[in-house]
């Protein structure tokens, strides 16, 4: 009899033993360079009866907050190709980020002088010989180094000394034009100071001249 009833009392026991856990949510909030996640709300109660009619009761909190920053991913320039190897195009892109935005670009852009080669090389695959060179003159390199070779660049249809004339004549039309202007102006300068030293040595091998006394004149001390 005692062993039935000694199991009752236990079983009474653990059924009066009551536990009650509540768990709050969680939250979590992302925003660009920021992420925060909360976690709280954690409660967690017991209550203990016993048999004699005594009670126990706990109850447990607990809130923690985490805040983590982090960088926003980086902005990728894109990338431009020319489609074929017979175009005079280059791809150029930018791209620029900050910590909390970021901004790229890109666009195609024409190399002229590399369109230039190309016209020059098929007109002179035509025999367009004096034209191909005229395509070339629109490079002021290349226009310079005509003239120092002494073959100016064709003008009007004119080449040798008259088209030498012409570019004298409309130096404005000039591909150096600016180059041409800074340079001629250095000339003028150093063809002035050129001629005033020279006068100035003119002036005084004249004063010489005219203030020499000769040895025969000489009538010695007075």
């Amino acid at each position: 009899m005692k062993k039935p009833l000694l199991y009752i009392i236990l079983l009474l026991l653990l059924s009066g033993c009551m536990t009650a856990a509540v768990l709050a949510g969680s939250t979590q909030t992302n925003t660009s360079g920021s992420n925060t996640a909360i976690e709280g709300g954690y409660t967690s109660s017991a209550t203990t009866t016993y048999q004699s009619g005594s009670s126990s009761n706990s109850t447990t909190t607990n809130n923690s907050t985490s805040n983590v920053k982090s960088s926003p991913p980086s902005a990728g320039a894109p990338s431009y190709n020319s489609m074929t190897q017979d175009v005079c195009a280059v791809g150029v892109s930018l791209g620029v980020q900050t910590f909390g935005i970021g901004i790229s670009g890109g666009k195609h852009v024409i190399d002229k002088n590399c369109e230039r080669l190309k016209l020059a090389r098929i007109l002179n695959d035509f025999g367009m010989k004096v034209a191909a060179v005229a395509i070339l003159c629109q490079d002021e390199r290349v226009f310079e180094s005509m003239i120092q070779a002494g073959t100016p660049c064709p003008i009007d249809g004119k080449i040798g000394k008259e088209a030498e004339a012409l570019w004298s004549k409309y130096d404005h039309e000039r591909p150096d034009y600016k180059t041409y202007v800074k340079r001629m102006d250095d000339r003028q300068k150093i063809d002035e100071e050129e001629a005033k030293a020279k006068a100035e040595k003119e002036a005084a091998a004249k004063y010489k001249e005219e203030n020499f006394i000769k040895p025969e004149d000489w009538n010695g001390p007075r």
